[in-house]
């Protein structure tokens, strides 16, 4: 059964931000630390030794697998924009043209798959089962997923394979998100999405409705635009639920987000899901003095009618403050001004706030307030 995806691939881990000093070679697990492979390597490993033996580190290498090249796969683009450029793909409408490439190429035929499945392909009978209860711009990306692995099978294997992972099933999973990002830059091709995301000054909404796909699946595009002779704003991407889990992280900057601790609840994600399908801002600012801007939005989706459960998560986008004049977010916001930021922390576990009055852990590496004569508004402050 085909999990249901709008990016290159769907996890479970709870990480918080982390952002490492400047200076450094990345590496996929400590953010800046020595590696034994230059930053954005091609051929660095996507082993985890923090997660090795565990069911997440096949995830959780993929992840890292993608970290390591800054979300940006040169040859996996390319072949995305010269295919739909062969093809004459129409931009936002690009799901018939896939669907006919797939029968007059390689005689795959279209049927509707069985309820809970996303999408089933049967080579031996030369069938692609999608749901029927997907939107367009989830259809098409269904679609072209499966063209994919049908024409670029070769490609995406030896690419995987630079990853060094540990089990086949790690491989497996990389395949599919190479695939899944192959299907976003094939519906977004480089040049025109670049273009148009810089003359909507990154307006979400306005480039899912030029281009035809999801708000989510926009986010995951933007954060891929990192071709070196034509950037776009390099941002940080993730998703998370209520619990705070967090299920997609993609970075195309030197932000990474640690393996432990938690999340912060002071971050604008969290506060999405009390207003759901609004677009909020932050500026929150880091304990090293970094400040970033976020938004974050809620979104929803089922594959059922009344009564079906639905999943609900928040999603949240960010980037350096340098960058933020660029975007349309950033209209009516004061950047210049320190106090408009939210401090923030890395989680609870790690932050070297200790006057937070949301803290819910002792800060690490500080002694323990613990004095049954005082009681503070900041817990384990003082001391």
């Amino acid at each position: 059964m085909a999990k249901k995806s709008t990016g290159f691939l769907d996890t479970q881990h709870r990480h918080p931000m982390h952002h490492p000093a400047r200076g450094g070679r990345r590496s996929p697990t400590r953010g800046y630390a020595p590696s034994r492979h230059p930053r954005g390597s091609r051929h660095g490993s996507a082993r985890s030794t923090s997660t090795r033996g565990t069911p997440s580190a096949k995830p959780a290498e993929v992840r890292d697998f993608f970290f390591a090249r800054h979300n940006y796969l040169p040859e996996i683009d390319a072949a995305a924009g010269r295919l739909a450029a062969e093809a004459a793909l129409p931009v936002g409408r690009m799901a018939e043209g896939i669907a006919g490439r797939l029968r007059d190429r390689h005689g795959i035929r279209i049927e509707e798959a069985e309820r809970g499945t996303l999408r089933a392909f049967d080579a031996a009978a030369r069938v692609l089962r999608l749901s029927p209860r997907i939107s367009p711009g989830q259809r098409a990306f269904q679609l072209a997923t499966q063209l994919a692995l049908l024409e670029l099978g070769d490609q995406i294997a030896a690419l995987a394979a630079e990853g060094d992972f540990r089990s086949a099933e790690a491989e497996r999973l990389a395949r599919t998100g190479i695939a899944n990002y192959f299907a976003g830059a094939l519906l977004m091709p480089y040049a025109p999405f670049l273009a148009a995301a810089e003359a909507e000054s990154y307006d979400i909404d306005l480039l899912a409705r030029r281009f035809g796909v999801g708000f989510e699946t926009v986010c995951h595009r933007l954060s891929m635009l990192q071709k070196p002779e034509a950037r776009g704003v390099p941002f940080f991407f993730i998703r998370t639920d209520r619990a705070g889990n967090i299920s997609k992280r993609q970075s195309a900057s030197d932000f990474h987000f640690s393996r432990i601790g938690g999340t912060c609840p002071l971050w604008t994600i969290y506060e999405a899901f009390a207003r759901p399908g609004q677009i909020l801002t932050q500026i929150p600012e880091m304990p090293d003095g970094r400040r970033h801007l976020w938004i974050a939005r809620t979104t929803t989706r089922g594959s059922g009618g009344y009564g079906a459960p639905a999943k609900t998560f928040a999603l949240a986008m960010g980037c350096d403050l340098r960058h933020a004049g660029r975007l349309v977010y950033a209209r009516g916001l004061d950047l210049r001004d320190p106090a408009a930021a939210t401090p923030i922390g890395a989680g609870c576990k790690v932050c070297e706030r200790p006057a937070c009055p949301q803290r819910a852990f002792p800060p690490a590496g500080r002694p323990l307030a613990a004095d049954p004569g005082v009681s503070r508004f900041a817990p384990y402050s003082g001391g």
